[in-house]
């Protein structure tokens, strides 16, 4: 039996911004909170749980979802303020907002786009784990063969990497949900399960909301395919199989109890 770890940056939806279309806050908060509330639906189905990383503008925004993750018994943990503009504050000021919000404790960090974090200010602000590594080979976004592909600890502070296949590194993050055949990427997840006795990946609210009903937003074929009823559907049959096998669903910050002591 592996132990899987599912989590979820919950953050204001800004992704056509990348792409030169500008988008207000409410209009992305419209698009998250709505993904965010299927992700919660199919989890309770299932009764299992996850941990999501949510940004300050997120908790301000949208406080009765952020309790609700908490309510339903899911890990929150802080994922900057202002997604699309990180600054040198937010590892306070993130905290601040997701714990008042939320009323949990915050153990954990996710720094917007897994860009670069300062561990040492992480441990010295008292949290406990990162996860801001996409250990992968993805040229323009994720290079990063100088670091383990598994869980580690760098400062004082645990950093659980997302998973990638053993030898090649191959990712299986959100992105590839959305494009391999399942039985593929199921094949996949299941040998990351076998040689490294856990899994953690990463999805957005934003896939789980049907982008390709709005050309305007501008977003690219490799990033809208499937997002909506199709995401929805694949996580479903994606903790349907991990079930079906026996794995257990944990919390970034219970799995650091497990196995960081």
């Amino acid at each position: 039996m592996a132990i899987v770890l599912l989590s979820f940056d919950t953050e204001e939806f800004d992704v056509p911004r990348e792409h030169g279309v500008e988008i207000s806050l409410d209009q992305a908060m419209r698009v998250s909170v709505s993904g965010t509330e299927r992700i919660l639906d199919c989890l309770r189905r299932h009764g299992v749980q996850g941990t999501f990383f949510v940004t300050g503008n997120y908790a301000n925004q949208a406080p009765e979802v952020v309790r609700r993750i908490v309510a339903e018994g899911h890990e929150v943990a802080c994922h900057g303020v202002d997604h699309t503009h990180p600054a040198d504050t937010d590892y306070e000021v993130s905290r601040e907002i997701v714990e008042r919000v939320s009323g949990q404790r915050v153990q954990g960090w996710r720094q917007p786009r897994m860009f670069a974090t300062d561990d040492a200010r992480l441990a010295q602000l008292g949290y406990r784990y990162n996860s801001s590594i996409n250990p992968a080979v993805i040229p323009g976004r994720y290079v990063h063969l100088d670091v383990p592909r598994t869980w580690f600890e760098r400062d004082g502070v645990v950093q659980i990497p997302a998973s990638v296949t053993p030898w090649l590194r191959f990712p299986l993050f959100w992105l590839s949900l959305h494009h391999l055949p399942q039985g593929l990427y199921r094949r996949l997840v299941d040998r990351v399960l076998s040689h490294d006795g856990y899994f953690a990946t990463y999805f957005h609210p934003w896939e789980f909301y049907p982008i390709g009903e709005h050309p305007e937003y501008r977003i690219p074929w490799i990033i809208r395919r499937h997002c909506g009823d199709d995401m929805a559907a694949r996580l479903d049959a994606l903790i349907t199989h991990l079930q079906a096998r026996g794995h257990r669903f944990m919390t970034y910050g219970a799995f650091c109890d497990e196995v960081a002591h």
